[in-house]
């Protein structure tokens, strides 16, 4: 796809963000202090990382800098579950916004990381912002069982919907004549 990486970057993050949404607004409304390991984040501040993320990475590759002592706006976490979703759309948004701007020569473009070491803008939107996002995702959804919810199915039927699929197909297996 020589030419349209950009194209495919955002494509594919959208969907992915769509995904982030849908899980964010599944979490057990009275568990943000959730935390199953008492050196980890807690469900809240888990789920805020994924905005963390799309805010800094937006921002990062938009001005050619990283830094964490920067104030990003609108990356003030939310303190309620209810809140989180709006709040990593809003973020997302920003973030889409800023990497919408950029040009398909500028994922060559290297740029310092947070600890100066000089990545592609390519490298950071799709292994730093993407994958990583991807990967806090699944660990939010296992927070979010353990915290007595039902994480939604992403890449496939979560097992509730799976059971019900399974039990619609035996209805019709068995209806026939």
């Amino acid at each position: 796809m020589p030419g349209h990486e950009l194209d495919a970057f955002i494509a594919t993050w959208e969907h992915e963000a769509q995904n982030t949404a849908r899980l964010l607004r599944a979490l057990p409304a009275a568990q943000y202090d959730f935390r199953p390991d008492p050196a980890g984040r807690s469900l809240g501040e888990l789920a805020w990382h994924l905005a963390e993320i799309d805010g800094y990475a937006g921002h990062g590759v938009t001005v050619g800098k990283f830094d964490f002592n920067e104030k990003i706006p609108g990356l003030e976490r939310p303190r309620a579950i209810g809140a989180l979703a709006p709040g990593y759309e809003k973020v997302h948004a920003d973030a889409l916004a800023r990497v919408r701007a950029l040009k398909e020569e500028d994922l060559k473009r290297t740029v310092p990381f947070f600890d100066g070491t000089p990545m592609s803008i390519g490298s950071i939107l799709w292994n730093v912002l993407l994958h990583h996002m991807i990967h806090h995702r699944g660990q939010l959804s296992l927070m979010c069982r353990l915290a007595g919810g039902k994480s939604p199915g992403i890449y496939g039927p979560n097992r509730e919907d799976m059971a019900a699929m399974m039990e619609r197909m035996k209805g019709q297996s068995g209806s026939g004549g």
